[in-house]
């Protein structure tokens, strides 16, 4: 393919990633001038700006006032084995895996804590499990949103109200870019990397009124390292819920959350965060539906996420291939995307099926992707011509 065939307009920022995502639109290294570098996390400094962090999050989030709001280390994966080493064991669980991370939360529960009334619900990448088959009776663990499917769950309609165990959602992908009815989730858990751009290493644990009286009155029968543990002689530690961290955290990496909070309140707090996802992700939906070559990992509009948007390449040519081929042709593909500054870190999952994986989280600029698009058509079809080549 020559230079003059190639699309004359390139995205502005080439950054796709699913993780760390793109950082808010225009923002610079300035952004963290504010930072408390040099003070420690316990002075008043330090404290007030990871309770503003806690209090912006709650604002953004439209998190219920008697829900606690904690950072805590290791970032969304932290947050998860927190709460499932501190909550689960007292009732059986059932675990929704559909996609790599909710692969591992069902590793953690049966062969790291060993829990003998555990029940597994899979489904293959780009579907769900059948979601009426949960037992609420039991206590739940599932990803709200698939990273590495791109897919789903559509609403909070199958948690009923008067659920007798917890719901404990990853929702890493998925807060700040969708509706979570916090009413049905005891505990939920993010990382700053994700929807909002920020840096990694932190993570957020949100505990309902259920979750707590669950820490409060329950002890597991395996030992708690202390990065893990919430409670104190039977009682919640609620100085980890103002802002008194566990562990030491950046208090620059803090600062760039409160700035991308600051971002997400100016477009229009959650209800705007939202309808930027969105639209970056009509845009590739309508690109796919005008294209044969490639189409949406999950087949369902109903359950594609509008995040981490999953797709599989369909033309014959590519479909036909081997995993291994289909993986080498991937690499190609976006090889020379990143080589023409087009798209960094686009590539489906290591673990997921070859294909593309498109950041359309909120930090995305809908022109950026209206503007990836058509290179995607490009380098398939130079990718493909080389295929033919080779061949």
């Amino acid at each position: 393919m020559t230079a003059a065939a190639l699309p004359a307009l390139k995205p502005a920022v080439p950054h796709f990633s699913s993780g760390p995502c793109a950082k808010r639109p225009g923002w610079t290294v300035e952004a963290l001038k504010g930072a408390a570098v040099g003070r420690s996390h316990r002075a008043k400094i330090g404290k007030t700006k990871l309770l503003d962090a806690i209090e912006l999050t709650r604002q953004v989030l439209e998190v219920p006032a008697d829900y606690r709001i904690g950072i805590v280390p290791a970032s969304d994966t932290g947050a998860v084995e927190m709460a499932m080493w501190s909550l689960l064991g007292e009732r059986p669980v059932d675990l929704l895996a559909w996609e790599s991370f909710g692969a591992g939360w069902v590793t953690d529960a049966v062969k790291q804590l060993k829990l003998a009334d555990a029940r597994v619900l899979q489904a293959g990448y780009g579907e769900l499990p059948d979601l009426s088959a949960v037992n609420f009776d039991h206590d739940v663990v599932f990803t709200w949103n698939g990273t590495t499917s791109g897919v789903r769950v559509p609403n909070g309609d199958f948690i009923p109200a008067d659920r007798k165990g917890l719901t404990i959602c990853d929702a890493t992908s998925a807060a700040f870019a969708q509706a979570l009815p916090f009413d049905k989730l005891d505990v939920v858990t993010f990382s700053w990397q994700k929807v909002l751009g920020g840096e990694a290493a932190h993570g957020m644990l949100i505990l309902s009124p259920r979750a707590v009286e669950r820490l409060e009155t329950y002890k597991p029968a395996w030992p708690l390292p202390k990065i893990f543990r919430l409670t104190s002689g039977g009682k919640l530690i609620e100085g980890i819920f103002k802002g008194e961290t566990i562990n030491t955290p950046s208090m620059i990496a803090v600062e760039d959350y409160l700035d991308a909070l600051a971002w997400a309140k100016s477009v229009g707090g959650l209800k705007g965060l939202i309808a930027r996802a969105d639209a970056n992700t009509k845009a590739v939906a309508d690109f796919v539906a005008a294209n044969d070559f490639l189409d949406f990992l999950a087949a369902d509009p109903a359950i594609r996420s509008n995040t981490s948007v999953c797709l599989k390449f369909t033309d014959p040519a590519v479909a036909g291939l081997d995993d291994a081929g289909q993986q080498a042709f991937v690499k190609a593909l976006t090889g020379f995307l990143e080589k023409e500054k087009v798209a960094y870190d686009i590539a489906s999952y290591r673990d997921a099926p070859p294909g593309l994986r498109i950041w359309c989280g909120a930090t995305v600029e809908t022109s950026d992707v209206a503007a990836l698009l058509p290179w995607i058509k490009a380098a398939f079809e130079k990718t493909k011509a080389e295929l033919a080549q080779a061949a």
